[in-house]
């Protein structure tokens, strides 16, 4: 670990003693990169211009990562622009990299800041890396009023809604906890995960399973029990009662050519007829209640 530290220094010492480049000379490096790929320009281009990177990595600090990470990534970033960057455009390539070399730091937080993935968009990415920013502004210019207030100001500010101001502040306000992360049980010093104290509504496998083979066993005594029926009286039945957009008894009666008040007197005579089938098959389960 101590080398490691200790190559470091060397490494960032090395790039901010690396000499700067004169406007024109930067022009010549880039032309040289771009039209004839010669490798010493990029390198004389991308050394001379670490000292950015390294000062961009520095601000980004909070976040807990390595800094050596956050500077490799910036680094990444930077040979990126140099390799998009066009010396006949009136520009420095300061300005041009710095752009490159901040988004390939953000990506790689964002990336590993958490174990779930965050700003997936450019106004959650806003957000995330503005959010402490905004949130101590406010606090220093002492209007911290409310916190829904302060939500409220952040959103309009950064353009996102408040519950997703409050959602990331929620995530920001502490680290990740693994749910498979012990947890001491104060009655009797047992040691459980924390995914045990999760509460899961859906029924119990074994209650799945028997509410399934019930479902069937009903359908089938359902399907015996239509044979009682006339084809008229299981034409409405289905058409009324099992078709997933049922009919209304007016279509229905325009269909069959009769009133639907006929409709509704055949349809309840086919109901009866069935429950009464139902019940004399399967008394002891039925109950006079299927249908």
């Amino acid at each position: 670990m101590a080398q490691m530290a200790g190559v470091q220094r060397q490494f960032v010492k090395a790039a901010m003693s690396a000499p700067f480049l004169e406007r024109e000379e930067e022009h010549l490096l880039a032309v040289r990169w771009k039209e004839k790929r010669d490798e010493q320009a990029l390198h004389l281009l991308a050394q001379a211009h670490m000292r950015l990177v390294i000062a961009l990595a520095s601000r980004f600090r909070h976040y807990g990562l390595p800094p050596a990470d956050l500077i490799q990534e910036g680094h990444v970033g930077l040979l990126e622009a140099a390799a998009r960057f066009d010396p006949q455009r009136e520009v420095r390539f300061s300005t041009y990299a710095t752009w490159w070399i901040r988004a390939s730091m953000q990506d790689y937080i964002l990336r590993n800041w958490s174990i779930v993935r965050g700003g997936t968009s450019s106004a959650q990415k806003a957000l995330f890396f503005n959010l402490r920013r905004l949130r101590a502004k406010l606090m220093r210019d002492n209007r911290p009023g409310d916190q829904a207030k302060m939500f409220a100001t952040i959103a309009q500010a950064i353009g996102v809604s408040q519950a997703d101001v409050e959602m990331m502040d929620t995530r920001l306000s502490g680290p990740d906890v693994s749910l498979n992360a012990p947890v001491s049980d104060g009655e009797n010093s047992s040691v459980t995960e924390r995914v045990e104290f999760l509460v899961d509504d859906k029924p119990l496998p074994d209650e799945t399973v028997g509410s399934n083979i019930d479902t069937r066993r009903r359908v089938n005594w359902l399907r015996d029990a239509l044979n009682v029926l006339s084809e008229r009286e299981l034409r409405i039945v289905r058409e009324r009662r099992l078709a997933e957009d049922s009919a209304t008894l007016e279509a229905l009666g325009s269909r069959l050519g009769i009133s639907k008040e006929r409709v509704r007197q055949i349809e309840n005579r086919a109901i009866e007829k069935l429950r009464k089938a139902l019940i004399e098959r399967h008394p002891d389960d039925v109950a006079g209640a299927m249908i």
